[in-house]
């Protein structure tokens, strides 16, 4: 995603708590500065949480919010730790800000405990009417609407993509986190495709770095094996090492999003995450302008997208059949 010159001035600011964006505004003129918040889920170094904070910003500039003239922005950085999601919302919703921008499932449930009034507009969520942030995505209710990476149904498609690209695989290890009930989803969804198969499935948990090395290292142990990797934080902070692991050990792999096979995984189909940014903008917009978060759908992705690298195909020796390079958006050479 292209980041225009604001980029360097976003990047530096990174180190604090509170961030300043120099935005370009387009005539829009309010009576008062607006505060928006925002809660994400990496660390402030993070360039994943980098660029869709940054094209949030940007889109609200396009909108016409500008930094200190006719808006105030103020970050947290939770870096995925339980500990700082509660904290970081009651400092948010403290400063009694316009509305707030929700970068996960555990920011929406953090900022939900401490308000019930202040609008949140998350980004990335998979399930919000299961894990209760919602009445139903048509009719949210309440203070929270936003929008959702995928629906559970894709877990199958992930399980398709990977047999067809590694067909001897026969073993298939799911990384998830049971920590929240989208992992659950994810797993339960791609269980429910391998039931006329003869694929063996197994879960490996995402708690800490060592439950997934002592467990991918066991797995592997075993020919035919393949994996995918399901939508978590967890999957997040620990994508260097999930990525190297199983490049090491040869296995197949599958992801949600196109970021993991441009870090050097084998393979993803899901939607570009960093569009729900500019979206969720688009809603808070709507928001300081008069309109309510209940009436407000929820949207889902308008566009999913087959990424594969055949470099990382090359080091695990596989050949990546012609009926998913014709039918990928990219392949990374």
């Amino acid at each position: 995603m292209a980041i225009d010159i604001g980029r360097r001035q976003f990047i530096s600011a990174l180190g604090g708590a509170t961030v300043a964006w120099p935005l370009v505004a387009h005539g829009q003129q309010t009576d008062r500065v607006r505060r928006i918040g925002a809660l994400m889920s990496f660390s402030a170094d993070d360039q994943q949480g980098q660029a869709r904070l940054a094209a949030f910003t940007q889109e609200l500039g396009k909108l016409g919010w500008t930094q200190d003239s006719n808006m105030r922005t103020e970050v947290r950085w939770a870096a995925d730790d339980p500990d700082r999601y509660p904290r970081y919302a009651k400092e948010l919703v403290a400063l009694m800000p316009d509305a707030i921008l929700a970068g996960a499932s555990s920011a929406v449930a953090a900022l939900q405990r401490v308000t019930r009034s202040v609008p949140i507009v998350f980004a990335g969520v998979i399930d919000p009417v299961g894990a209760g942030f919602i009445n139903s995505l048509a009719r949210p209710g309440g203070n929270t609407t936003g929008f959702i990476s995928f629906e559970y149904s894709i877990g199958g498609k992930w399980l398709d993509i990977l047999r067809e690209i590694a067909p001897n695989v026969m073993r298939v290890a799911v990384l998830r986190d049971p920590s929240f009930a989208a992992g659950i989803g994810q797993f339960t969804a791609i269980e429910s495709a391998t039931s006329s198969s003869a694929v063996e499935l197994s879960a490996i948990d995402m708690r800490d770095a060592s439950e997934i090395q002592r467990a991918l290292a066991a797995f592997a142990r075993e020919p035919n094996g393949g994996v995918i990797i399901t939508a978590s934080p967890s999957s997040l902070s620990h994508r260097e090492l999930i990525i190297s692991l199983v490049t090491q050990y040869r296995l197949p792999n599958v992801y949600p999003f196109r970021y993991y096979p441009t870090s050097g995984s084998l393979a993803s189909y899901g939607p570009d995450v960093n569009n729900d940014y500019p979206r969720a903008a688009g809603y808070i917009d709507r928001i300081l302008k008069g309109e309510k978060p209940a009436d407000l759908p929820v949207q889902a992705p308008t566009k999913y997208e087959l990424v594969v690298n055949l470099k990382v195909a090359k080091a695990i020796g596989l050949t990546v059949p012609q009926s998913i390079l014709a039918r990928a958006d990219e392949v990374i050479e």
